[in-house]
């Protein structure tokens, strides 16, 4: 099953039948197997092995020399002759060509180990201090200074993030061409304010810019967004797409603040609009989801989609959430939309669905729970068994995990069946 829960961890699947097999049936010494290429063909069609391991283990096994290469000298078959061996190395070729060409599964990243704590702790201070912490004392440089020491640091970023990358460190690489893209927005508000061209009556100070909603914001994030673009057709690194995912989410509220053109916060609307945000953000990682796990280069099979799930799940769920209705009909129709959040998690192997589903889910519960026993003694019991048959239903569904990540799976429409796959 996969597990795309973090795209920097690697994913922990429960014993299959070949963990286990009986030693004494299949592993001991003495046992030998006789295959043929029809026998690795038939493997490759069933999806236990990859058509591009299966031609290196064929290749390998079957090169002349090889003691396990049937016939190749001091074999127990006879010699072949020429015409056979043209006649079958042809045959071999169409089967190759003819074999299904299942794509490789996802990229994973490393194993989130102390050492990539590190790194990402780093990382993040250095983030943090050219966005969230940015002080009243860079103003002393003025606007022009703003940009050029902007500029600096996203180019010097950039230019580690390519050697770190050319040496195989795609995890600082990651970092640090990440830092690059949340610097875009402060260099864009220093230019503006250099030129003279940022509004009147907003946000005069980009510390302001992750604090307040403001429609004067949008031209940072729609050049974020495009700088993020082309820097991960450049970079390939998929935390990379979590500046994309913050800055849709700021850009959702700003797009509200413009819409409604009037100062103060029309909180009803701005829900409505994360709401919508949310589902466009979800559908556009269904999107980069379905075009990795069918991409043929190893390096474009990575989980780009993770942080757009991750987010637009968030958005929608928010908006969905926040929604104040006094019909139970309603109520129940939220219930439902969890209980389908929480298959649709289970069915693409996405488990932030099933995390914000179960929490509906459990809240709606509550209410049903809350309105049965109002005012009555037995009302913290029965939220006792409400909790306690949750955390059952928990060990139910984690023993039985893969069994219905699979049978859910098979109820997708077939364009989105690879979204299932590992």
């Amino acid at each position: 099953m996969d597990n795309n829960d973090n795209p920097d961890t690697m994913p922990t699947d429960e014993p299959t039948r070949w963990e286990i097999t009986q030693t004494e049936d299949v592993f001991l010494p003495s046992v030998r197997v006789q295959i043929g290429w029809h026998d690795v063909q038939a493997a490759v069609e069933a999806g236990a092995i990859l058509p591009t391991e299966a031609h290196a283990l064929w290749a390998s096994w079957a090169t002349p020399g090889s003691p396990l290469r049937v016939g190749a000298g001091g074999g127990t078959a006879a010699v072949p002759t020429a015409a056979e061996l043209a006649r079958e190395d042809a045959e071999a070729a169409d089967a190759m060509r003819e074999m299904p060409t299942h794509p490789a599964p996802l990229e994973r990243g490393p194993v989130f180990s102390f050492t990539n704590t590190l790194y990402y702790f780093g990382g993040m201070l250095a983030i943090g201090a050219m966005t969230l912490f940015m002080t009243l004392g860079w103003e002393l440089f003025g606007a022009w200074g703003v940009f050029v020491l902007a500029v600096g640091y996203l180019t010097g970023a950039l230019l580690v993030a390519r050697n770190l990358l050319a040496n195989n460190l795609r995890t600082p690489a990651g970092v640090l061409a990440t830092l690059a893209v949340c610097l875009v927005p402060l260099a864009v508000w220093a230019f503006q304010s250099g030129i003279g061209l940022w509004p009147d009556g907003g946000p005069d100070s980009y510390r302001d810019y992750h604090r307040y909603i403001d429609w004067r914001w949008l031209t940072l994030e729609l050049a974020t967004l495009a700088a993020a673009v082309v820097l991960l057709y450049r970079f390939k690194l998929p935390f990379m797409v979590m500046p994309v995912a913050v800055t849709i989410w700021y850009l959702s509220m700003d797009v509200a603040h413009m819409l409604m053109q009037k100062d103060g916060f029309d909180w009803e609307f701005t829900r409505d609009v994360s709401l919508v945000f949310g589902l466009a953000t979800c559908a556009l990682a269904v999107w980069v989801d379905l075009r990795t796990r069918t991409a043929t280069n190893a390096e474009d099979r990575q989980d780009f989609a993770f942080w757009l799930y991750l987010f637009g799940a968030i958005m929608f769920w928010c908006g969905l959430s926040l929604r104040e209705s006094e019909s139970e009909f309603n109520k129940f129709l939220y219930a439902l939309i969890n209980v389908g959040l929480v298959f649709l998690g289970a069915a693409i192997g996405r488990r932030v669905f099933t995390v914000l589903g179960a929490i509906g889910v459990a809240s709606y519960l509550g209410y049903l729970a809350w309105r049965v026993f109002e005012d009555s003694l037995l009302f913290p019991f029965a939220l006792t068994l409400l909790g306690l048959g949750v955390v059952a239903l928990g060990i139910w569904w984690q023993r039985h995990e893969a069994a219905i990540h699979t049978r859910l799976a098979g109820w997708l429409p077939a364009a989105l069946r690879p979204l299932a796959s590992g």
